[in-house]
Order: C-alpha cells, then sequence, then structure tokens
C-alpha cells in the first residue's frame, strides 16, 4: 500500500478546481492547494481576513510578515489580487459568492455533516473561526483529511460524534487512501483509492458504508 501525501491530496483537488472559481482553504493540508493549480487555469483563492488573489507559499527567506492568510500563514499575491475590510470578506461567504471552500476534520458523516473545530464539547479552544460561516455559505465544502485518527479510528463515519460544524455540507473528501464522494441518499462513493488500496481493505479503515460508483 503506497497512501497519497498530503501533497499529492492537494495536487489531486487542486486539479480538479474548475477554471474561475473563487476558492477558500481552511488551515492545515487545505493551504497546500494553493501550491497546486495548473499554472493556465485561473482560480481566485480568498481568505476570511480580507484577502482576494491568495498565490502559492513563498519560497523560504522570501515571506512577508504584512502578507498572511487567516491562519497566520505566510502568503504570496497574484497579479490583480486586492484587500477588502472583514465585513466585506465574510459578506462573500455569507452571500454565496464563494464556490469552493476547502477545509480539514475530525469527522465527517456519510449525510455530509462536518465536524472540524472540536473533539470534545467541553473544548475552549481552538474556536470555530470562520468554518462554521464557510459550510453554511459556501456553494460547495471539500475536505481534505488522513483517512484515519493516529490510533487507527476512522474518521469517515455513520455520525459525527463530535461537535458539528455544519450540517450536510461536505460533498467530496481526499483522504491519503482515496478520493470520495458524498452523494445525497446513498453515502460514501469512492471515486479513486491509492495505489495497492483495494476497496476492502478502505471499508475495513471506514465507520460508515462505501459504496463503488455506479
Amino acid at each position: 500500500m503506497k497512501p497519497f501525501s498530503r501533497e499529492e491530496m492537494a495536487r489531486k483537488a487542486a486539479h480538479d478546481i474548475p477554471e474561475g472559481w473563487c476558492v477558500n482553504l481552511g488551515i492545515g493540508i487545505p493551504t497546500l492547494v494553493a501550491n497546486h493549480v495548473p499554472p493556465e487555469r485561473e482560480v481566485i483563492f480568498q481568505s476570511e481576513n480580507g484577502v482576494i488573489g491568495m498565490g502559492p507559499a513563498p519560497a523560504e527567506g522570501e515571506e512577508d510578515p504584512w502578507l498572511i492568510n487567516a491562519g497566520k500563514q505566510p502568503i504570496t499575491l497574484v497579479k490583480g489580487a486586492s484587500f477588502v475590510g472583514h465585513a466585506d470578506s465574510f459578506a462573500m461567504i455569507r452571500g454565496g459568492h464563494i464556490d469552493l471552500c476547502v477545509l480539514g476534520a475530525f469527522e465527517v458523516a456519510e449525510n455530509g455533516d462536518l465536524a472540524n473545530w472540536a473533539t470534545s464539547v467541553n473544548d475552549t479552544a481552538p474556536a470555530v473561526g470562520g468554518a462554521m460561516d464557510l459550510a453554511a455559505g459556501a456553494r460547495r465544502l471539500w475536505v481534505l483529511m488522513e483517512h484515519t485518527t493516529k490510533d487507527g479510528r476512522p474518521k469517515l463515519v455513520e455520525r459525527c460524534s463530535y461537535p458539528l460544524t455544519g450540517l450536510a455540507c461536505v460533498t467530496r473528501v481526499y483522504t491519503n487512501l482515496a478520493v470520495l464522494d458524498v452523494v445525497p441518499g446513498q453515502g460514501f462513493v469512492v471515486r479513486e483509492m491509492a495505489p495497492g488500496v483495494d476497496f476492502d481493505m478502505l471499508q475495513a479503515k471506514s465507520g460508515a458504508k462505501l459504496h463503488r460508483p455506479s
């Protein structure tokens, strides 16, 4: 078995983003997506802190401390990039102007529910941030995450056990073992598997029933 690396997961997601989409990237693995968009394709990356037109991560030593994303990571800007106020940025999100949001997750349920901000009802930090707004406001939501936890517990589940970020909002999941669509009324449909991974192996590492593409 040869699981997809995090860069490979991000590359697969980046190549699936159509021309002209406006995309918000969450912290963690999703931030890598901006590094892998084909150069001939225009994708507009937006950040909650008011950046429209983020580019790939800067080379080491070329970081500008004034240019960061919502997770305080250094970024670059593409030609034509702009800055807007925080209220305008969230107006884009809440107004349905974001074509796609890519987030990490602790769990994704077979109906598309997302849990990505806390692992206990008693957690007080980290806060949910803009994830709930994005889950509710973005037209589509993809998740990039490891298929299981470090101790082997499935992260694809029948029902989330952690506090929810959004209801029935996830439409696609990229893991280190597979790419799956979340299909209403059906659940997780496997679109691609990592080299050396077969369907039965993938099912054994998942906490919800998987389906083969029709």
